[in-house]
């Protein structure tokens, strides 16, 4: 028994050593896999143990929320998370956005304010302009092909020529096909003498620009101001001009095609000429062919000595939209305004005058061919300026010509394919396919281990401006105020929403209205785009009857944010879309059919589009690149 024991201790002894090196080869292996895998702290590997965790089904872990998931290693994580909870990211915010991936504005260098000679800017980009030609006298600078096809330039012409001299300015193919455009022309020309300002396809198809003019030119003597083919083909964001060319002399500034063809920008002029003498501004061809523009004019022309104001062909053939004139010419003396071929939109704008002319002194009012709603309150003293209306059949004969134009023009401002019918999802249907590209800069999201520490509310937005460094009235700060008022909006009729910065939110949200049996699906790529396709297979999820979805759309903000929403009575479809020529597959996109539109606005672009109205229709459109729908699994 003694020597059955001892040969099985010389046995063991002999084993151990070679257990070891099998556990340590062992562990060699599974190190050298998990540098080749994602790191199980990191945010990616945690996405995937979470959806593992609350999906309740054979699915994979999408791969394009894990594409959108954060790059933050488990220690930049970590480490950013604890400057968040003490308040302090606002101190590392260059390495929290570049390593994180999100959309933050550079913070502007030394300003070149030095002016020895004549400058030609060509091929310039992201500079500080502050303080730049300060007391020049005559010369001019030159500005072409500046900030051209960026993603977020960032220019600053703060108290740019200010108390020049017979200083010509001129902006050519200035920021061209820019996205998220953020310029600042805070007391341009201010105090300026003779000289002029000449901005040309300034901001040509760009993507929600953030354009600002305040206090330009203010308290300056005969400089001139000339914008051609500004902001046009744009889409969306707003341009201002606050106390623009205030207590001016003689100051002429002209508006030519300005805005035309774009797509929900706004222009917001405030105190513009306000207390001027003599001024002389013209607004031809602005804002024509627009879709859905917003113009405020607040106390322009208030005040004014001789001043003269010409609006022609102003917002002809947009589509809807709304100008208000508050306060416009009060006070004025002599002051002519000349308003010809105003408001001839296609799918009728409205405009509202309130307190316009009020207390003028002398001077004329006159509109010809004026559109069709317009609403004039406290309009001048019954004494004062003279108003000339245009007569009742010219306005009978417009309504009638913009009623039988308007089911062809207002196509237009909808690209064919971006809304359809029902029955266009069959087999063999040849159909355009609309432009789906993302044109969003590109962002993550955040864990929500950072996310849930950071303020998310419109109370909290000075908060968040200190932590993404967004001044006033700036670029930044519009993003973050009008994605939190969208994201606190009420819910429409039927409508369940929440906005949602990390993708575990969005795993919570979906799941809290669909189960925990769902899927995520998305149009494939963007090929076929802007042009024909031919519908190849489909299929009708949930059988094609009518289903519950939620769809998740981005929001511009700092950083991945989504607003997903679910609304009732939908039908959701796959679909293989094939090239018109050789019937080969290039794309395999999803598509979403709202059955109830009778809660949509009237000017909705589906109507425009399909020739209808709210609740007459059902409306389809295809999920857009980066956007997604949930549904229950089949």
């Amino acid at each position: 028994m003694q020597q059955q024991q001892q040969q099985q201790h010389r046995e063991l002894t002999l084993v151990t050593p070679l257990l070891s090196l099998f556990f340590f080869i062992l562990f060699s292996l599974n190190v050298a896999a998990a540098a080749v895998h994602e790191n199980p702290f990191s945010p990616k590997g945690y996405l995937t143990r979470y959806w593992n965790k609350e999906v309740r089904n054979d699915a994979i872990g999408p791969s394009f929320l894990l594409s959108k998931a954060s790059p933050l290693t488990a220690a930049q994580s970590a480490n950013f998370a604890k400057l968040a909870s003490q308040n302090a990211l606002h101190t590392k915010l260059p390495e929290f956005c570049s390593s994180a991936k999100l959309l933050c504005f550079p913070d502007l260098g030394q300003s070149l304010e030095k002016h020895a000679k004549d400058a030609s800017f060509t091929g310039y980009s992201a500079r500080n302009f502050s303080n730049y030609g300060t007391d020049r006298l005559a010369g001019a600078d030159s500005f072409k092909n500046y900030s051209l096809g960026e993603n977020i330039p960032v220019d600053s012409f703060r108290r740019y020529s200010r108390d020049s001299v017979d200083h010509k300015d001129k902006f050519n193919n200035y920021a061209t096909e820019g996205n998220v455009i953020d310029q600042s022309f805070s007391s341009y020309a201010a105090g300026a003498t003779s000289g002029s300002g000449d901005f040309k396809n300034y901001a040509e198809k760009s993507n929600v620009p953030n354009l600002r003019f305040t206090s330009y030119s203010d308290d300056s003597n005969g400089r001139a101001q000339s914008f051609t083919a500004y902001s046009n083909i744009g889409n969306a964001g707003q341009q201002k001009f606050t106390s623009y060319s205030k207590n001016g002399n003689g100051a002429p500034n002209e508006f030519t095609g300005y805005g035309t063809s774009s797509n929900v920008a706004a222009s917001d002029f405030t105190g513009y000429s306000e207390s001027g003498n003599g001024a002389n501004d013209t607004f031809t061809n602005y804002g024509n062919d627009e879709n859905n523009p917003t113009e405020r004019f607040k106390s322009y022309g208030d005040g004014v000595n001789a001043g003269s104001e010409k609006f022609s062909n102003y917002r002809d053939g947009a589509n809807v939209g709304e100008s208000s004139f508050q306060s416009y010419g009060k006070n004025s003396n002599t002051e002519k305004v000349n308003f010809v071929n105003y408001g001839k939109s296609v799918n009728n704008g409205t405009e509202s005058f309130t307190g316009y002319g009020k207390g003028a002194k002398g001077g004329s009012f006159g509109f010809k061919i004026y559109g069709v709603n317009n609403t004039f309150k406290d309009y001048k003293d019954k004494n004062a300026a003279k108003f000339t209306e245009y007569a009742a059949d010219e306005k009978t004969n417009l309504a009638s010509k913009l009623a039988a134009s308007s089911g062809s023009l207002a196509k237009k401002w909808v690209e064919p394919g971006k809304f359809f019918r029902e029955s266009m999802l069959k087999k063999g249907t040849v159909m355009p396919f609309p432009d789906i590209k993302d044109k969003m800069p590109e962002r993550s999201f955040l864990p929500r281990t950072i996310s849930s520490k950071l303020p998310f509310a419109t109370s909290k937005v000075t908060d968040l401006k200190r932590i993404f460094h967004a001044e006033d009235n700036s670029t930044m700060e519009k993003i973050i105020t009008d994605a939190l008022q969208e994201c606190e909006r009420a819910p429409s009729m039927g409508e369940t929403k929440r906005c949602v910065g990390s993708a575990e939110d969005m795993i919570d949200f979906a799941t809290s209205v669909l189960g925990r049996n769902v899927v995520v699906r998305t149009t494939e790529s963007v090929n076929g785009a802007k042009g024909d396709v031919v519908v190849g297979s489909v299929k009708g999820i949930n059988g094609g009857k009518v289903t519950q979805s939620v769809s998740c759309h981005q929001s511009l903000f700092p950083y991945l944010l989504y607003y997903c929403h679910s609304v009732p009575k939908v039908r959701v479809y796959e679909a293989d879309l094939l090239d018109p020529t050789t019937k080969a597959k290039i794309n395999h996109g999803v598509a979403i059919c709202h059955l109830d539109t009778s809660a949509w606005s009237p000017t909705h672009g589906s109507f425009a589009a399909l020739g209808s109205g709210p609740g007459r229709i059902e409306v389809c459109h295809w999920i857009f690149e980066n956007d997604l729908t949930w549904t229950i699994a089949d």
